[in-house]
């Protein structure tokens, strides 16, 4: 059998196993996880350094305790970012981004670096937009 007739008879989700288009693909569930608002603000904060808690939630402006820990949990489930307890007195807790984060980390903060260059184009099409549909 050559290699088209392989790949014709292979298990059709063994092709897709490194698509984000794949319903099942790991990647797929990563990059929903990253692409979160919170997330991926959190991504873009640990890219300047590491913080306690307290601290990310003051850089990311807006977020509640509860959504900042439910992002920071599956940044560390996917292998993005550590959680490290040290143990001091008082106690602390510190987020960094792992070589997995940091690469995703860069690639955000150029996609924000974007988005911040061209927010009066961004806002000017809004204005734009909402004259036509209004």
């Amino acid at each position: 059998m050559n290699v088209p007739e392989a790949a014709a008879n292979a298990d059709p989700s063994a092709e897709l196993v490194t698509s984000v288009f794949a319903r099942d693909c790991t990647s797929r569930a990563a990059f929903e996880d990253i692409t979160s608002k919170w997330a991926s603000l959190a991504l873009i904060g640990l890219g300047e350094g590491t913080y306690r808690f307290g601290e990310l939630r003051r850089r990311v402006e807006g977020v509640s305790e509860k959504m900042l820990s439910q992002a920071l949990q599956s940044l560390e489930r996917d292998g993005m970012v550590t959680r490290t307890v040290v143990t001091e007195i008082p106690p602390r807790v510190e987020y960094n981004l792992t070589a997995l984060g940091e690469r995703v980390a860069v690639q955000l903060r150029s996609l924000a670096d974007v988005l911040e260059e061209t927010a009066g184009d961004v806002g000017k099409a809004r204005a734009e937009f909402e004259q036509r549909t209004t």
